[in-house]
């Protein structure tokens, strides 16, 4: 007859932890980021390059990641942490949105963007610059932006935001097809270490966390957090995480090297928003066509993440 109620406690033990267990969106999506890493890591075996990731969901704080912690070449996704800085720039009367910045033959470089092919003399807004600097990725507005803040105010302000491996190193030079000396410097930019990053250097995990202070409306304060939203939004590089992502919405930012893509941004999915980071480089083939390598399997990533993280 003791048999009895001991088998019985012992099932009514098992049930509260299944129930407490089925409770907790976190326990669930903590239990299952293994398997989402183990498919993740399948869709990129025999993948010519290395990829780095982090993806988090904003709501139950579950995440998944492939070396998230591994500082990368950022190419054009550090306009992101420009763009923020000047936002807290203006925020501390250091700057103003309408201030004018001169296009100049000496501020133009090649590659992405319009403001190469200004007349030189003509001005356009802080604003506009840094609106074009992400929308359209423009090389010559970056350069004006840091030319008036400063790549280390940019470097400062990611440290009061506690990213302390996401820096800018220098203005950028142009594209393969005209290459200007490097100028511009940041103090991080100069050490011997951080030659190899380019123009900027951040990890995965770190632009997640970036992403998920812009959606909680904490990068200066709500309003400047939802105006980089809007504008990442509008960013018209739709070629990996945005790629098919059909009626969500993306906001987001990408770069590109001959060797690299890269795309970082937020989904508004069903079940909540999700902050992805997706690094691609060491590819052997240069490919400028929308449909690169490195831009098909951050679409992949992208999707298989959005369909399983919960």
């Amino acid at each position: 007859m003791s048999a009895k109620p001991a088998s019985c406690s012992l099932i009514l033990l098992l049930a509260a932890f299944m129930a407490a267990a089925v409770g907790s969106p976190r326990a669930l999506a903590e239990g299952g980021s293994s398997d989402l890493e183990a498919q993740l890591r399948g869709l990129i075996v025999g993948f010519k390059g290395t990829v780095t990731l982090h993806a988090r969901h904003l709501e139950t704080g579950a995440e998944v990641g492939i070396e998230p912690d591994k500082p990368v070449r950022t190419a054009s996704t550090i306009k992101l942490p420009i763009a923020c800085a000047v936002a807290a720039q203006v925020a501390e009367g250091q700057a103003r949105w309408d201030e004018r910045l001169t296009v100049s033959a000496a501020s133009k470089v090649s590659g992405s963007g319009v403001l190469s092919e200004f007349s030189d003399g003509e001005t356009i807004s802080l604003r506009d610059a840094v609106r074009l600097m992400i929308v359209v990725s423009d090389n010559t507005a970056t350069n004006l932006v840091l030319d008036r803040i400063g790549a280390d105010a940019v470097n400062d302000h990611m440290d009061s935001l506690d990213l302390r491996r996401t820096r800018a190193m220098r203005k950028i030079r142009g594209d393969g097809t005209q290459l200007k000396a490097a100028t511009g410097w940041s103090r991080a930019g100069l050490e011997p270490e951080n030659q190899r990053f380019g123009i900027g250097s951040s990890t995965p995990r770190e632009m997640t966390r970036l992403l998920g202070m812009l959606a909680d409306g904490k990068v200066v304060d709500e309003a400047a957090s939802r105006d980089l939203l809007d504008t990442l939004e509008r960013q018209q590089y739709k070629d990996g995480i945005g790629r098919q992502s059909g009626s969500l919405r993306v906001a987001s930012k990408s770069g590109s090297l001959d060797a690299l893509r890269s795309d970082v941004g937020i989904v508004w999915t069903p079940q909540g928003r999700i902050a992805l980071a997706i690094t691609v480089d060491d590819m052997p083939g240069i490919d400028y066509s929308p449909d690169n390598a490195g831009n098909l399997i951050i679409s992949r990533l992208s999707q298989r993440i959005i369909a399983e993280l919960r």
